[in-house]
């Protein structure tokens, strides 16, 4: 194969990971070309949900306020409601402020507990073409749509990769120093590695968690009042519009309106946007579905509708055996599929694509030490394992929710008001976490990462899915403070490592041992006691990917020694 057309890193997949990979590429002057086997950004809504972790890093690639143009407006609540059905009464509920009242709260509390973004609600179909006017801003990267990976080869020095044309049949090849997979969950780029996977069947873990005698008497119960059958782990989703006022708004603007059934209707836009996702059942022949017929049964009534996309499909609990080696790596859905409950399929990829990138570009820059790709794997690939479990956490309590007796509610006679009171009062006392598990989204550290310094004493702080407990114990995302300047804290960090100094101390040599191994590094000076209680030393050094790589009250007496650390020299 003659190359037709080079470049440093070739990213497959123009997903939001494959192009938040190649934002952060280009921020550290990287020339990236992006391929994408459909013709056009995906039709189909996938997430719905981009959290505050993720935001932090999209203002980090100075994308953030012009995402948010696209999203939910800045005004709009958010509402989690369970319903016997779109008609008929509300079970419970969860309330959450606006982005605009989440910005507010930011600034008074200021305590670190809390990320420098709020969240962002916005569906797939509309942030992935926002990503891709971005990148086209951008003068080191290219995307290509309608071109398929279809063959690598790789040698000591790159990749060469070969591309098909969906319309016409055509190849093209492309020369590399790296491939990127950021290619979904069937990765061709995974399988030509021959890497495997870790899988949880999430049906035997429902069974384990709840126990086969009340997943059995469930199915039973709900097969004998609605002929509904026991689950076999697909489900099948219907993204649609409607104008009809009374399912849009019986409850109030809803964000997810959910039922014991085990449906869950997410709005896409505030307005007239919606997606039903809904368990099938064993023996249900998926190609035989009416759409339409599918989200009245489960709604409540007929009603004005239009079929945007409909399929079924089935979640997975999945983390890769690896991540890459060589010069081929993987990111997103290639190496970890979650359930979605939680939003953190796209949200963990978002933090692989940004974990990747300054690796990346430290190997194309040269000052980059072979360890760095071996710990983005390491860091990654823990992250993911604990996300997946937070993942599975949350569809345990679904199932919980799904094999209490609901039979009745659906009934006006006293019996089911019961049953509605019943279950309003377990569904509050089992709660929301999945929208609210600060510890997953903001919490996730390198502690054992081979090129960050570990303290040699104290104890790691614990980490809980519920709450975010600020730190900069070396791995930790430190925490996000105003200072009294009213600047942010995050807003001073380089593209490159970046010295945080609280106190008057010499770093001289640390300076001079970055510039010995051309390694980026800026010095911010500091001075604000608020900051400096949150940040626990003098100095703290922050990667590029905004981690703590090392702290101390004074400047490290083999300052070389560091720096051959955090550049992957040391592993």
């Amino acid at each position: 194969m003659t190359p037709a057309e080079t470049t440093s890193v070739l990213v497959v997949g123009a997903g939001p990971v494959g192009l938040t990979l190649a934002l952060e590429l280009d921020r550290h002057g990287v020339d990236t070309v992006v391929v994408e086997r459909n013709a056009t950004s995906t039709r189909h809504p996938k997430m719905d949900i981009t959290n505050g972790r993720s935001m932090e890093l999209y203002r980090r690639l100075g994308v953030a306020d012009e995402l948010r143009k696209v999203a939910i407006p800045d005004d709009s609540r958010a509402r989690v409601s369970w319903v016997t059905n779109a008609v008929g009464w509300e079970l419970a509920r969860f309330e959450y402020p606006s982005v605009a009242e989440q910005f507010r709260l930011i600034h008074e509390r200021n305590d670190g507990t809390l990320p420098l973004e709020p969240a962002m609600r916005v569906s797939q179909v509309i942030l992935e073409p926002a990503l891709r006017e971005q990148l086209e801003t951008r003068t080191n990267a290219r995307v290509h749509y309608g071109w398929a990976l279809d063959s690598f080869i790789e040698d000591t020095d790159g990749v060469t990769a070969r591309l098909t044309s969906g319309e016409t049949g055509q190849s093209r090849t492309v020369r590399a120093q790296y491939l990127v997979g950021c290619d979904g969950a069937g990765s061709r780029t995974r399988r030509q590695l021959g890497i495997g996977h870790d899988e949880i069947d999430l049906r035997k873990l429902l069974v384990k968690e709840l126990g086969p005698g009340r997943t059995a008497k469930s199915s039973i119960r709900a097969f004998r009042a609605t002929g509904q059958r026991p689950m076999d782990g697909r489900f099948y989703l219907v993204h649609f519009t409607t104008t009809d006022t009374e399912i849009r708004t019986r409850f109030g603007t809803v964000w997810h309106l959910q039922s014991p059934e085990g449906w869950t209707v997410i709005s896409q836009n505030d307005r007239d946007t919606f997606t039903l996702q809904a368990p099938l059942g064993i023996g249900t022949d998926a190609d035989k579905i009416d759409p339409r017929e599918f989200v009245y049964e489960r709604l409540g009534r007929r009603f004005d509708i239009e079929i945007l996309v409909a399929n079924f499909w089935t979640p997975r609990l999945t983390v890769a055996d690896s991540f890459g080696r060589g010069r081929v790596w993987l990111a997103g859905d290639a190496v970890h599929q979650v359930v979605p409950t939680g939003g953190y399929g796209m949200n963990t990829g978002v933090g692989d694509a940004v974990g990747l990138g300054w690796v990346l570009a430290a190997q194309l820059h040269n000052w980059g030490g072979p360890g760095l790709l071996t710990a983005y794997e390491q860091e990654r690939r823990a992250v993911a394992l604990r996300n997946r479990a937070a993942s599975a956490r949350h569809s345990a309590v679904r199932g919980a929710i799904m094999t209490s007796d609901w039979t009745a509610m659906h009934s006006e006679r006293w019996f089911g008001e019961r049953t509605r009171c019943e279950l309003g009062r377990e569904i509050s006392d089992l709660g929301n976490l999945e929208n609210e598990a600060l510890g997953i989204e903001l919490d996730y550290r390198y502690d054992d990462s081979p090129i960050v310094c570990r303290d040699l004493d104290g104890h790691a702080p614990p980490q809980r899915m519920a709450e975010y407990v600020p730190s900069t114990w070396p791995g930790a995302r430190p925490p996000s403070v105003y200072l009294a300047d009213c600047r942010a804290i995050f807003d001073l960090f380089g593209r490159g490592f970046t010295l945080l100094r609280f106190a008057e101390h010499d770093v001289t040599g640390f300076v001079d041992a970055a510039a010995q191994r051309a390694v980026p590094l800026d010095v911010v000076d500091i001075r604000d006691e608020h900051a400096r209680a949150l940040y626990e030393r003098d100095l703290v050094l922050i990667r590029p990917d905004q981690h703590v790589a090392w702290r101390g009250n004074a400047a490290p007496t083999d300052p070389l020694f560091i720096v051959d650390r955090i550049r992957g020299v040391h592993v």
